[in-house]
Formats: structure tokens, sequence, C-alpha cells
């Protein structure tokens, strides 16, 4: 299913509601959060890179991922790093074949973390790890062995990124965000573009919850496909949705200067819905029942966008087209 996302067209207005709030209550600690949650996987995995040591503080790191990976523009989408921490969806299987090359190899780039950050994105991040710790093809792997140690260079290496991102955003975009007419960047003409900017964000999060997250394991009813749901080795899948939600409902809500109770009831729907599914890693596509359920956790996700869009967008003078990713 093809939605629109926002194009930044918007009215004349002078309200400027909420990009301060966007900026200092939900941008700057959503990226500190990852950066503290990805210093402490890299602290762990240095002292003991084994797999039991390592998934706890994985699922730390993962989780404040989640909360600041909407913000996918500016620092971010900077390098490549976007897709070096979260390289997802692999639909060429990249992530085991750039492993399997690495270890097979015994590549010297994991003792040197400025060779690291030069190996294929499809090697480093959040999905490289997730293969490691959990995927039966490195099951057992001993302290001290090759694997174990690629382990460590890869928290260090996504420690690092998060680091980087993090100051970038409180040192360079954080001011101009907050400011874009008196810097030198001209990014963003005026500060109604930088609403525009989050908005964008907002919606085209809440369209990959939906049509990517969600429509990937759903497949079509004939040919469900389970095994393509996000970060399943590691039982995530639908945590991974949740705490999106969580962290879009955090915007929408820095975003908006009125009350939006349209907005903060589909959000509450779908996160009640997605509580009441007890199925992590969306299974449950396979069996007509299970699959009717991941269908109304879609939906209420499309509700959520279409409130966002009547209450917020409404707010913002933002309107809705086509990007160039929509297709005809």
């Amino acid at each position: 299913m093809i939605r629109p996302l926002v194009l930044l067209l918007c009215l004349a207005s002078p309200l400027q509601a909420g990009v301060r709030e966007a900026v200092e209550d939900h941008a700057l600690p959503a990226f500190a959060g990852f950066t503290a949650g990805a210093q402490a996987l890299a602290d762990t995995a240095a002292q003991d890179c084994t797999a039991e040591a390592v998934r706890p503080a994985f699922h730390a790191a993962f989780d404040a991922w989640l909360g600041a990976s909407h913000l996918s523009f500016g620092p971010v989408e900077q390098q490549g790093r976007n897709l070096a921490i979260a390289f997802w969806p692999d639909t060429r299987g990249m992530v085991p074949a750039a492993l399997a090359r690495l270890i097979a190899d015994a590549d010297a780039a994991i003792d040197d973390p400025a060779a690291f950050a030069e190996v294929s994105v499809a090697a480093r991040g959040l999905f490289a790890l997730e293969h490691l710790l959990y995927d039966p093809a490195y099951k057992g792997y001993a302290e001290g062995s090759y694997t174990c140690r690629l382990v460590a260079a890869t928290a260090t290496d996504l420690a690092r990124m998060a680091a980087e991102v993090e100051t970038e955003w409180r040192e360079t975009e954080a001011p101009l965000l907050l400011d874009p007419a008196g810097s030198a960047d001209r990014r963003y003409l005026s500060e109604k573009e930088v609403q525009q900017q989050f908005y964008t964000a907002l919606q085209a999060a809440l369209e990959f919850d939906a049509d990517t997250r969600i429509a990937r394991p759903l497949g079509t009813f004939d040919r469900p496909r389970p095994t393509r749901a996000e970060a399943r080795r590691s039982g995530r899948s639908l945590r991974n949705v949740t705490l999106s939600l969580e962290a879009l409902r955090d915007l929408a809500r820095a975003l908006s200067d009125q009350p939006i109770p349209v907005t903060e009831a589909a959000f509450a729907t779908a996160l009640e819905t997605a509580a009441d599914l007890d199925d992590p890693v969306f299974a449950g596509v396979e069996d007509p029942a299970g699959r009717l359920k991941v269908e109304i956790l879609q939906q209420r996700i499309d509700a959520v966008a279409a409130a966002v869009a009547g209450e917020i967008g409404d707010q913002l003078g933002v309107t809705e087209g086509f990007n160039s990713a929509d297709g005809d």
C-alpha cells in the first residue's frame, strides 16, 4: 500500500509551534540517550564480548536508537550513518554476506577503529550485531575469538557514530534549527521550514512503521513473509514498532502548541493494540486470525497518521503531496 508523504508546502502564518520543544525536549534528549546506550554497549563488549554478556546492553542500545531513529535528517544522514547504524531492510542478504567475508578473511580492520569505519555498512551497526549475537551461524563463539572481537569492534564503532551524531546535533544542528535565519547554512530559510522538517519526519516514520516494519512480514494473504520482520532474530519486531510509536507520540506532543485530542486518542489506541498483540516477531501472519491482528495494528498506525495530518498538519499549515519514492 502506497501513501503520500508530506510535501513541504505551507500557508503563510506567524505561528511557530513547537520548534524549540522538538529540538530541546525531544531531539537532543533522544540522541543523548542513544549515545549513552551505545557507549554502555561498547563498554560491556570491551569487558566481555560473548553473546550472553552483550545481549542486554544490545537491547538497551537498540531501544535508545528507536527513540531517535525517526530524526533521520541532518547529522544522521551525513556520512552514511543512517545505514551504518541500522542497515534494514536488508533485501539482498548483505549483512550475513558482509560478516561472513570479514570473518573468513580475519580482516584486521577490527583492530583499527579508523579502518573499521570504512568497512561496508552492512557489516556494521545494530543489525550486524544482531546477527552475531543471535544468528545460529555464530552460536557459541568463544571469548577471544575473531567473532568476539568483531562484536566489540562493532559496538565501539556504533558508540563512535552515536557520539558524533549527538555532538553535531548539539553544536550545529540544534542552533541551525532554532535560528535558521541567523545561520550561514541556508538549508532552512525560515522557522516554518524547520516545522515542516519535523512534521515530515513524523509522518514518514509513521509510514515506515505501517508500510515497512509491518507490511514486510505481512506480505500477501497467499504468501506471508514472517522471516522479513525487522530484528526477528532478537525477538524485537513488535517491540520496535511500539518504541517507535512512543517516540513519535513524544514528537507529536512537542510539535503542537495546542491540544491534540484526536492524535492522542489515535496513538493510545495503536499502542494498546500493540500491547495486546502477543506476537513479538509477527509469526502469526501465517495464520488468518493472527494475520488479522497484525493488519489491525497496521490500520491503527494509519489512523495515527491521519489524525496527525488533521490536527498538527492543520496547525502548521502543511498539506500532503507525493514524494519521488511513492511511485506512480
